[in-house]
């Protein structure tokens, strides 16, 4: 029992607040084996399930630098995914997990655009009287 727990190292991650001004635990964990280096690493992500972890795995698959991405989620009734990012080189895969998380920021932010302008023109085509049938844009 002792040796499973030397084979694990926690880097601690980042803090959230915690719902009602509670306690604060870390929102983002690092696992990886003793003695092994930064290119194998499991990313605990608190609070989260397969919405993100789908869509960060993506990403990161989409990276040349990633030899290996894979996400589980801990237990149905916890909301915990261990993504297990593994990269090719020296590369630490902490960095294309960040470059993952940018990326899916920005398609975020590109379809929350793309979504308030299609509102916005579709409101102006209603307020003017042109019916409420969506026209697909070009």
């Amino acid at each position: 029992m002792e040796e499973d727990q030397e084979l694990e190292r926690k880097a601690p991650g980042r803090r959230a607040p915690a719902a009602g001004g509670g306690e604060r635990r870390a929102a983002l964990e690092l696992v990886q084996a003793a003695g092994a280096d930064g290119r194998c690493v499991t990313f605990v992500l608190h609070d989260e399930d397969h919405t993100l972890g789908n869509a960060l795995r993506y990403m990161l698959a989409k990276d040349p630098a990633v030899h290996f991405c894979g996400y589980t989620t801990t237990h149905p009734s916890e909301s915990r995914i261990n993504l297990r990012v593994q990269t090719r080189g020296a590369l630490p895969a902490v960095e294309p997990f960040r470059r993952g998380l940018a990326g899916l920021l920005g398609l975020c932010q590109y379809v929350l655009r793309e979504f308030e302008t299609s509102v916005g023109d579709f409101r102006e085509r209603t307020a003017a009287g042109g019916g409420d049938e969506p026209q697909a844009r070009v």
